[in-house]
């Protein structure tokens, strides 16, 4: 009986790590691929989708265009994982067993306990959440004037909260929309934690958009018309009206991920793996979001789409050695650098240029960013599909 190798999730560590698994697994092992969803999404594309829904032709790449043709397909919700029977089961009574399993379900959005937000702000995980985005907006802006414009608020300046932003900006200046927007971030500076050069370049191409940001006072509550910043025994918290709000703010594990028999983080519910992407069962690897992978002492990988291709041709190598009883690799993260899209504009950050002998340039933006940001999404769509599906996919990139 041939070895049952099974993925869940279909991510940039799912698909890679499927392709991987394509290349390495034996005759004696069948691959099979869960997902709830029949394409593989370019994630950190998908805030392009804010301004203009159409480009998800590009970035949304059908799951038979990325798999093999003996690779096979299941479409359903991961809601169990039985690791004592080796079953994963799905919404609707189906199951799939397996001798070996990567999960690579992804994480969920993390609200922090703050009232209201949950309930009335949107997320941006996946295409849907675009979606219903655009729509909003282009409502709210229906229903502006000038002398009433319509308030976004987006909440979290990291990575994805930036991006989006922009987005909405590029959306209003493209349609002429009266529309407001305001970036809130918790903390003193937008992009926490990195470098001070990097973080003034976005502020100023964010401003240039003319978005307000603040910073400096987290949310407290959120109710149907109101964000409410910071606020306390002495004060008074702010009240920024809003039409519509997205919360980008941070992750946590997939709730499904609370009742698997896997060691995990008792706040987060992302389960630990060690640095070949074993969990704490030898037969359940684990990568991307819901992964805190060990990197040394108190240190784990980034969540970030760069840590989970590199981690997706590694875990499908192992998974491969593992089926055939071969001692497997360990993986340390190199961080390559830093490109974060501002609309059609770009910046980018430590990344090693080959004319300067690979050293890394701290921060530069214009064309050379752009272009930069618009290769390493194609060159991921060329790897996992074609160069002509990479090449049709750029303008949109």
């Amino acid at each position: 009986m041939s070895t049952q190798v099974v993925v869940v999730g279909a991510g940039y560590a799912g698909a890679g790590a499927v392709k991987r698994l394509e290349q390495d697994l034996g005759p004696d092992a069948e691959l099979t691929w869960v997902s709830e969803h029949d394409y593989h999404l370019v994630l950190h594309e998908v805030h392009r989708c804010i301004r203009d829904p159409s480009v998800e032709n590009s970035i949304a790449l059908p799951i038979d265009d990325v798999k093999a043709p003996e690779t096979n397909f299941v479409k359903g919700r991961a809601v169990e994982i039985d690791t004592d029977e080796r079953v994963v089961e799905l919404e609707g009574d189906e199951s799939v067993e397996y001798d070996y399993l990567l999960v690579a379900i992804g994480s969920s959005t993390a609200f922090f306990g703050i009232e209201g937000l949950e309930e009335f702000s949107h997320q941006l995980k996946g295409l849907d959440d675009a979606r219903e985005i655009h729509q909003d907006i282009k409502q709210a802006a229906a229903d502006a004037s000038r002398d009433d414009p319509a308030k976004v608020i987006i909440g979290g300046a990291g990575l994805s909260g930036i991006q989006t932003a922009a987005e909405v900006a590029e959306y209003r200046d493209l349609n002429r929309a009266s529309i407001d927007i305001q970036l809130v971030e918790g903390m003193d500076q937008i992009f926490p934690g990195n470098d001070p050069e990097l973080q003034g370049a976005l502020r100023r191409r964010l401003e240039d958009l003319d978005i307000d940001i603040l910073t400096g006072d987290f949310i407290s509550k959120v109710d149907e018309e109101t964000v409410y910043l910071g606020g306390g025994e002495d004060e008074d918290p702010e009240e920024l009206p809003y039409d519509v709000l997205v919360w980008t703010g941070g992750i946590t594990g997939q709730p499904e991920a609370t009742d698997i028999d896997l060691e995990q983080d008792d706040r987060s519910h992302r389960f630990f793996a060690e640095d070949d992407f074993q969990t704490s069962d030898e037969r359940v690897f684990a990568i991307g979001d819901c992964a805190l992978i060990e990197q040394g002492t108190d240190n784990v990988a980034p969540p970030t789409a760069q840590a989970a291709w590199t981690a997706a041709d590694v875990v499908g190598e192992n998974i491969a050695r593992a089926v055939e009883g071969r001692p497997l690799k360990r993986w340390s993260y190199e961080d390559k650098g830093t490109v974060i899209s501002i609309g059609h504009d770009a910046v980018a950050h430590g990344v090693k240029v080959p004319v300067f002998g690979d050293v890394p340039v701290n921060v530069f933006g214009g064309l050379p960013a752009r272009v930069l940001k618009k290769s390493i999404a194609a060159n991921w769509i060329a790897d996992v599909t074609t160069y002509n599906r990479a090449l049709n996919a750029w303008s949109d990139l």
